[in-house]
C-alpha cells in the first residue's frame, strides 16, 4: 500500500484512500473542481480534482475511494491532484489501515497512567479519579479517544498519550517545586481533557459534536468532574473549586479558549504542560508530514517559519 507518510513529489499512485472530508468549491475561472481531505492510518493529505469528467464515480465524504493521481508539491506542501475516482467496494479494503492511531502501546500507557491514580493519597481526589478509571466502559472510550480534531495528538490513542505526557510533566514539576500540591495538581491533569470524550465524535468522523462546538472540552470538562464530585460524599468544596479551576484555565489564555487565566500554581503548572506537549507534537506531526527540504514553511500554530534541526 502507499501509505500517505510515504507519498513524495512525482509519485504517481493508484490506491484506496478514506475520503474524509470533500468540498465542492469553484475555481476563480468559475469551474466546479472537488477539494479533498485523503486519509490512511499514517496521515492525511489534500487532494484535488479538477477535471469532474466520466471518470470520475459519485462519492461523498466517509466513503473509501480508489484514487488514480499524481502528488505535487503546493505552497510547501504535498498535495495530490486526481485523475480517476471508484467509489471501493466493501471487502477490498482494511478499515484498521485507514484509521491513525498512536504508535505507543496503549496497554503499557494505560498501566503507566494507572500508576499516577494510584499514587494521589488525597482521599477525596483519589475517589474522584477512580469514579471515572475504574468504569470499563469510560476506559475503553478513554483508550481510543483522539485529543483534537487536526492540531495534535489527532488520533485514536491520541488522548491518553497526550494526558499520560502532561501527567508526567506535572509529575516533575511537583518535585521540583514544593509550593504545588501534587495530589491536586496530579489530578487535574489526568482530567483536564476528559471533555473531549464528549467534544469529539468517534472515528471516523473524529469531528466536533454539537456539545463540543457549543460548549467546548473545557467546559464539559470541568462539569464531568463537578458531577462526580457532588456523588462523593463530604467532597471539600473549596477543593472542588480549586480543581474545576485548573481545568477551567489550562489553556493558560482567555483567547486559547479557556474562561479564567490561572490563578493557581497548580492551574499555572497545569497551562505549561499541557501547552509544551500539544506544540511538542504539533511539531512532529509537521516534521513527519514535510518534504525533504529542512524548511517547512510558514506554520499557523507556531506563527513561525520552521525547519527541521540537522542531524
Amino acid at each position: 500500500m502507499n501509505y500517505i507518510n510515504t507519498l513524495r513529489e512525482g509519485d504517481n499512485v493508484s490506491e484506496i484512500y478514506f475520503c474524509k472530508t470533500k468540498i465542492v468549491a469553484q475555481a476563480k475561472t468559475g469551474k466546479t473542481y472537488y477539494s479533498l481531505q485523503l486519509q490512511d492510518k499514517t496521515g492525511t493529505i489534500d487532494a484535488k480534482i479538477w477535471d469532474l469528467s466520466n471518470a470520475i464515480e459519485h462519492f461523498e465524504s466517509m466513503d473509501y475511494i480508489k484514487v488514480d493521481g499524481q502528488v505535487i508539491s503546493y505552497n510547501n506542501a504535498l498535495q495530490m491532484n486526481i485523475r480517476r475516482v471508484k467509489k471501493a467496494q466493501e471487502g477490498t479494503y482494511d478499515e484498521a489501515e485507514y484509521m491513525p492511531y498512536t504508535k505507543k502501546n496503549v496497554e503499557e500507557m494505560f498501566t503507566e497512567l494507572t500508576g499516577f491514580i494510584n499514587s494521589v493519597e488525597n482521599e477525596y481526589l483519589s475517589r474522584l479519579l477512580k469514579s471515572f478509571f475504574d468504569n470499563p466502559d469510560f476506559v475503553k472510550r478513554f483508550k481510543k479517544g483522539s485529543a483534537a480534531k487536526a492540531v495534535h495528538h489527532s488520533y485514536i490513542g491520541g488522548l491518553l498519550q497526550h494526558t499520560l505526557a502532561v501527567t508526567k510533566m506535572c509529575d516533575f514539576l511537583a518535585a521540583n517545586y514544593e509550593i504545588i500540591n501534587r495530589d491536586l495538581l496530579i489530578t487535574a491533569a489526568i482530567c483536564h481533557d476528559i471533555g473531549k470524550l464528549h467534544e469529539l465524535s468517534k472515528f471516523p468522523e473524529n469531528d466536533y459534536t454539537d456539545e463540543g462546538n457549543m460548549l467546548g472540552h473545557i467546559v464539559i470538562g470541568a462539569m464531568m468532574v463537578r458531577d462526580k464530585a457532588n456523588e462523593i460524599p463530604g467532597f471539600p468544596a473549596l477543593l472542588q473549586t480549586e480543581l474545576e479551576h485548573c481545568i477551567l484555565a489550562h489553556h493558560g489564555e482567555l483567547e486559547y479558549g479557556s474562561p479564567k487565566k490561572p490563578e493557581l500554581v497548580e492551574a499555572v503548572a497545569l497551562s505549561f504542560a499541557d501547552n509544551t506537549d500539544a506544540k511538542m507534537e504539533s511539531f512532529r506531526m509537521a516534521i513527519e508530514g514535510s518534504l525533504p527540504d529542512p524548511w517547512m514553511g510558514y506554520n499557523k500554530w507556531f506563527d513561525s517559519n520552521i525547519r527541521k534541526t540537522t542531524v
